[in-house]
């Protein structure tokens, strides 16, 4: 935990194989740091681990990773796109929060878990497709993504928390699945 915190001018470092974990808040506010590869060998991002880390672009995720923690990417704000490897189940709550520069992510089918906020205030994404194995979309989740125009919900959908897509805007049309049977205040508020 804290190991490189606020080491402000690093601008690359390599994560050797056979680490396991990246600890709490583990390069967090190292503004400089543009890219990283994180290695087959981890399987869990802690909490708020790259967070605000505003000057990274490119992640490569290990096959091996198997949660994103809690605010693991908050405040990456030149994070563009980023996929999630298969091995991934959950993705904590706001995880991507105010990633304003992302604009693409791919949700693997592992993904059962997405946690409230995990996507809020990225308000460059513009499409995305929620995994078959999600059955609740959390409170806040993609609130203030105001450039998606396209989302995709899975069948098994049974609840959507309050204000879930609040301040999406551009959402044009969506299809809620028959399993619906909670809605929160506020989800779709503009």
């Amino acid at each position: 935990s804290y190991a490189f915190n606020g080491c402000s001018s690093l601008t690359s470092i390599t994560i050797p194989d056979g680490v396991t974990s990246i600890g709490i808040e583990a390069f967090s506010r190292c503004t400089s740091l543009t890219d990283i590869t994180i290695p087959n060998s981890v399987t869990m991002i802690s909490i708020s681990a790259f967070a605000e880390c505003s000057s990274l672009t490119s992640i490569t995720i290990g096959n091996g990773v198997t949660s994103i923690g809690e605010s693991a990417f908050n405040g990456c704000s030149s994070l563009t796109n980023i996929i999630i490897p298969d091995s991934v189940a959950t993705i904590d709550s706001f995880a991507f929060l105010r990633c304003s520069s992302l604009t693409s992510i791919t949700i693997p089918d592992s993904v059962i878990s997405i946690g409230d906020g995990a996507f809020n205030a990225c308000s460059a994404l513009a499409n995305i497709s929620i995994p078959d194995g999600v059955t609740v979309i959390g409170k806040q989740t993609f609130s203030g993504c105001s450039m998606l125009t396209s989302i995709t919900l899975p069948e098994g959908l049974t609840s959507i928390g309050n204000e879930a897509f609040a301040s999406c805007a551009a959402l044009t049309e969506m299809v809620l699945p028959a399993n619906v049977t909670d809605m929160g205040e506020k989800a779709f508020n503009a």
